[in-house]
């Protein structure tokens, strides 16, 4: 049977609901949302801060990170880029992150907005991080307690960043995998954006020979909870990535919901997974790279 490998690193609602009062919580909600009716001219979608579903109602002692505004790399001229590891740590230092505590993330939406933070917290060096199965949505849903409150005020931490390198990619080595046996570039996105059904970021289609495990179908559309891994381990395997050892580049709309994939793929064991940054906000747009289509 099929097991994740860091199951300290996704919890259960009763748990945390047990473990409120914890000191060395800190606990975050995500929420992001993209507005698609709303994009301006020349963007696939507008986005929106989740904090006015904080302000109506979280997890008590939940704080709220912002990570457009304050997670990204905002001279960036595509969305949620990568930010220099002084600016968040500065941020997460700010939220009182740091040596002897432990995050847990949640999002009133798709988990991928939590997975983004838990991703970038990793490739800074922070291991001490967990994701809520079922997010907001399933605590509310189980009738547990609910604050309007402010964030909490933290004591001063101290977030020394200690990057690995890796754990996101850019634009030139996805190019040179194109046609790499031993690379498995995987896209994140729904089918019919894979299949070029729809020209969102601007052309059609898909970095070629890239294969297609969408985020969204590794969740429980029922309790937005993980799947179990068996489950997620064969919906992998069913595309050929089997080699634990061997290259993974995800890939999506602007690297949030790879970051879902990567996840669960780093659970599962493998060694080797890389999240293509503005992914096809940068791709699609950029009409010196290949694309494909059908």
């Amino acid at each position: 049977m099929t097991q994740y490998r860091n199951p300290e690193a996704i919890v259960e609602t009763a748990w945390l609901e047990a473990h409120l009062a914890d000191p060395t919580l800190r606990i975050f909600d995500c929420t992001v949302h993209l507005l698609y009716d709303e994009a301006p001219p020349g963007q696939p979608y507008k986005v929106k801060s989740g904090r006015e579903d904080y302000d109506r109602g979280h997890i008590p002692g939940a704080d709220f990170l912002d990570l457009q505004g304050e997670l990204s790399d905002n001279a960036s001229p595509w969305n949620f880029t990568l930010p220099s590891a002084e600016h968040f740590a500065a941020a997460m230092e700010r939220h009182g992150v740091g040596e002897g505590t432990r995050v847990i993330l949640y999002s009133s939406s798709s988990p991928q907005w939590a997975t983004r933070i838990w991703w970038m917290l990793r490739a800074f060096g922070f291991d001490n991080a967990a994701l809520l199965n079922g997010g907001f949505q399933k605590w509310k849903a189980e009738g547990r307690a609910l604050s309007t409150a402010p964030p909490p005020t933290r004591p001063p931490a101290r977030f020394a960043p200690a990057p690995r390198a890796g754990l996101f990619t850019g634009k030139e080595e996805v190019l040179s995998a194109i046609g790499a046996p031993e690379i498995c570039t995987l896209n994140a996105l729904p089918p019919e954006l894979h299949r070029g059904e729809n020209a969102r970021y601007g052309r059609a289609g898909r970095i070629p020979g890239s294969v297609n495990v969408p985020a969204g179908h590794l969740l429980d559309p029922a309790t937005n909870t993980f799947r179990p891994a068996d489950e997620v381990a064969a919906l992998f395997q069913a595309t050929g990535i089997k080699d634990k050892a061997g290259k993974v580049i995800i890939y999506c709309g602007g690297g949030i919901a790879a970051t879902l994939d990567a996840f669960l793929l780093h659970q599962l064991g493998y060694e080797n997974v890389t999240v293509y940054d503005n992914s096809m906000s940068q791709w699609a747009k950029d009409d010196s790279l290949p694309m494909e289509a059908g």
